[in-house]
């Protein structure tokens, strides 16, 4: 159920951003405002974009799920694919607090793709694959996601 309601989404909005793309559009307004909006994948994150620096931002995430919470800032670079449509590719890294079961410290990265609208809403889907360093070192990798964000 949790992937068809994915899918669905998934193909909404992309056919949608696929009929409002306009040739005269550019990004640079776009990826230099302040974005705030949802993350859906394996758990629910609020997600944030602030703008830093000239071709970059911070991506500070807070995940809230069943078994407690993960609190994580990413600093990514951002590369337009196609800067008249909107289309940008964006890598990152950056530290995760976990509080399940107590505290755990973790690196990750953060690789996604994401669409801006000629409205201010910006959705993508991401990767963020990551290392728990303390208690039991850890390599995961099934932090997947699909990101709305509204742009301020």
């Amino acid at each position: 159920m949790k992937k068809t309601l994915f899918s669905l989404l998934l193909i909404g909005f992309m056919t949608l951003g696929l009929s409002d793309v306009n040739a005269q559009t550019t990004t640079k307004t776009k990826t230099n405002s302040l974005e705030l909006g949802v993350r859906f994948g394996d758990s629910f994150s609020i997600d944030a974009a602030v703008p830093f620096a000239k071709a970059g931002r911070l991506h500070p995430s807070v995940t809230i799920n069943d078994g407690g919470a993960m609190v994580a800032t990413y600093l990514d670079w951002m590369s337009n694919l196609n800067e008249a449509a909107g289309l940008s590719l964006y890598y990152g890294v950056g530290p995760e607090f976990y509080f399940y079961n107590g505290f755990d410290f973790g690196i990750a990265g953060d690789f996604g793709l994401e669409f801006a609208f000629q409205i201010p809403l910006t959705i993508g889907i991401d990767w963020r694959p990551g290392f728990i360093l303390t208690n039991s070192f850890d390599f995961q990798t099934s932090n997947w996601g699909f990101t709305a964000r509204w742009r301020f």
